[in-house]
């Protein structure tokens, strides 16, 4: 059996070709497809307790005619990510996608879809202008009842699975990184090679880079941005992702505290940025010793990294520690 593969060939060695980003637009839409399908999905099954009352009708019927619950999903449903990139930004740039933009997503939409929902889709490309308010409409209204309420904790995943995937670049490499992406991703003679169900095609990134994404919502297997406009991107499974992704900041900071200690898990939660000594104690409220035994602690269980600066030693969680913090969420 033929297998299918996108290649994104990049230039030999060309490390900045490789940029990380998160999508809010890409997890809203994986997200109406767990709630068309929860049950191939149980990672999903806390956060669906908790949201399925609050799910806006209108709202996600009109999604779910769009996104469909598996296959190909409008381009113009998510930008191209970035390290920046906020739920607000993605949902004012909805109501500015270009006509020609809808008028082929919306069309690619309209070939696989058939009965009713493929009546939807027509009256949507019937009338555009309209067709786009009540997308943007509807996402806002989905944000707010879905993710709104588990955006922290879905962040902070989605940037402790890249800088764990960052931090693998310097230390072994960036074919290395690749190839722990995801069991269909591979690194062959400078391209980064996916594996997919039904697509094949090959882009030359050189100049232009490729966009890693990972994704909560989309933990089934990677997907693949590769038509212009689009930046090139490919989405895939974030790491430590377990069936209490969603629990809240609080209950996540009890969790750290029963296994290491109030002021360790403290520390651990905080140390996102490099901080010296003091700054750690000030921040605990804790005593400059005690400060420098936890660190030491927490240095020596391979959560904490510390390098000097001169006569200051600077912290910051290792990639073992954003799993930990990550996985704990």
């Amino acid at each position: 059996m033929d297998r299918n593969f996108v290649e994104f060939r990049l230039a030999p060695g060309d490390v900045s070709a490789i940029r990380f980003g998160v999508s809010p637009g890409h997890e809203l839409c994986h997200a109406v497809r767990v709630l068309q399908r929860p049950g191939e999905h149980p990672l999903q099954w806390g956060w669906l307790r908790s949201v399925r009352e609050r799910v806006p009708r209108d709202a996600f019927e009109l999604f779910a005619v769009i996104v469909r619950d598996r296959g190909y999903f409008p381009d113009f449903l998510t930008t191209t990510p970035t390290w920046e990139l906020e739920p607000i930004h993605e949902a004012a740039r909805l109501r500015e996608v270009p006509d020609e933009l809808m008028r082929v997503d919306l069309g690619k939409v309209l070939v696989r879809s058939t009965g009713a929902r493929r009546d939807a889709v027509q009256r949507m490309l019937d009338d555009l202008p309209r067709a786009r308010a009540m997308i943007a409409d509807a996402w806002l209204e989905l944000w707010s009842a879905l993710l709104d309420p588990v955006w922290a904790q879905l962040e902070r995943i989605l940037r402790a699975d890249i800088a764990v995937r960052a931090r693998r670049i310097a230390s072994d490499g960036l074919a290395s990184m690749v190839e722990g992406l995801h069991h269909t991703v591979g690194w062959h003679e400078s391209a980064l090679r996916v594996e997919l169900a039904l697509h094949s095609e090959v882009l030359d990134c050189r100049g232009s880079g490729v966009v890693l994404v990972p994704s909560v919502f989309g933990g089934l297997g990677c997907a693949v941005l590769t038509e212009p406009p689009a930046q090139p991107t490919m989405f895939y499974p974030a790491q430590g992702v377990t069936e209490q992704w969603a629990t809240d900041a609080a209950a996540l900071a009890e969790a750290l505290a029963v296994l290491l200690g109030g002021a360790r898990a403290d520390i651990l939660l905080t140390a996102h940025e490099e901080r010296t000594t003091s700054r750690v104690a000030t921040d605990a409220g804790i005593a400059l010793s005690t400060a420098s035994h936890h660190l030491t602690v927490l240095r020596d269980a391979g959560l904490i990294a510390s390098r000097r600066d001169g006569a200051r030693m600077l912290h910051l969680r290792t990639p073992l520690g954003e799993a930990l913090v990550g996985s704990s969420g």
